[in-house]
């Protein structure tokens, strides 16, 4: 632990201190919907974590300096256009604000609940783009818009305080997976590149021993511990209801799990080799509901379905009678466990 908050002095020039609503950086003034006394100032304050507002991107043969295959990357696609963003920098920025496809979007990644998600810029007030408000709820990253500085929790999806709180993200699908992965499904894809604007040493981990040790820089609660708190898993949200799939169900590559949660039919696509796992409605607009099964060896193609037509990782049917469409994206992400079992208490877990 000690080795962990030295190495985050050095990294920040700041003190890691968690306060409570009375000991300062936690606004007040206007309510919460969540417990204000459980919102932590995290330490570096407002911005003192910045974000990447103006990225520059590269193909996959530049970023060798500081990327290693092994290394996770958040991929995004949005129309024709993907992108990846590599986890060496969003350790140290959290959030990145871009366009894809047209679209205004922002990459938040938590750094302590290992959560990464996708959301759009476009908000009821207009475009924005996203900081880094230096609290956390949970051990997990509140980002604020620019726009209205109202804060967001990022594992709840939604404003929590300010002049937009009860606005709910909007999200797009994103895949994680290891960067010799991800290159391998995407050769031609542009990929962050590490000249951010900001002196930081990419290739050096912030956190210390954190993604491995069993201790947590800011406690959570309820703290689940069926599952180790650092275990890597698949988490979907329907009706506010959590299901957990563990990467140990797709253990012999890529399989498919038809299953249904909270009567709601969808899809989770995985492999322990390649290192993701992703989840779909399984019905489509049109009312029709779909069987699939596994597609190895084709990456980015995972699944077929029973009219067969194949279903690549983001959910669109590359041939076949359903060429062209797209399952709906259910909210779903991966993370540590703890941060799962802190948000939505006793999530089900899913058993081969």
């Amino acid at each position: 632990m000690r080795h962990a908050f030295s190495f985050l002095l050095l990294a920040f020039g700041l003190s890691w201190t968690a306060c409570n609503n009375n000991d300062g950086g936690v606004d007040a003034s206007k309510p919460w919907l969540i417990n204000a006394n459980e919102v932590l100032n995290g330490g570096p304050g407002k911005d003192g974590i910045p974000s990447v507002d103006s990225p520059e991107f590269v193909n996959n043969t530049a970023v060798s300096d500081f990327l290693s295959d092994e290394e996770l990357v958040v991929g995004v696609r949005i129309g024709e256009e993907v992108k990846a963003y590599p986890h060496p920098i969003l350790d140290w920025h959290e959030i990145v604000n871009d366009e894809i496809g047209g679209e205004p979007i922002s990459i938040n990644y938590c750094p302590l609940t290992g959560t990464a998600m996708c959301w759009s810029r476009k908000l009821s007030t207009g475009v924005t783009t996203f900081g880094v408000s230096g609290l956390l709820y949970n051990t997990n990253l509140i980002p604020y818009d620019r726009e209205t500085d109202s804060n967001w929790s990022q594992m709840l999806m939604q404003s929590v305080q300010g002049d937009l709180s009860g606005e709910a993200a909007t999200l797009f699908p994103v895949v994680e997976t290891t960067w010799g992965q991800w290159k391998r499904m995407y050769p031609d894809a542009q990929v962050m590149s590490s000249n951010t604007g900001f002196q930081r040493d990419y290739n050096q981990y912030p956190y210390g021993d954190y993604k491995t040790a069993n201790w947590l820089l800011f406690q959570v609660n309820p703290r689940d511990e069926r599952l180790d708190l650092k275990e890597r898993v698949h988490g979907l949200r329907i009706n506010g209801q959590v299901k957990t799939y563990r990467f140990g169900s797709f253990s012999d590559g890529v399989r498919v799990v038809n299953d249904v949660f909270q009567n709601e039919e969808v899809v989770i696509a995985g492999s322990q080799p390649d290192n993701f796992i992703v989840s779909f409605h399984r019905r489509l607009s049109d009312g029709t509901s779909l069987e699939f099964t596994a597609v190895t060896d084709q990456l980015p193609v995972v699944m077929q379905d029973q009219m067969g037509s194949r279903w690549d990782i983001f959910g669109r049917a590359v041939d076949g009678p359903n060429e062209g469409k797209q399952l709906s994206f259910e909210t779903s992400l991966m993370g540590y466990w703890l941060t799962f079992g802190s948000f939505y208490p006793r999530p089900a877990i899913f058993e081969n």
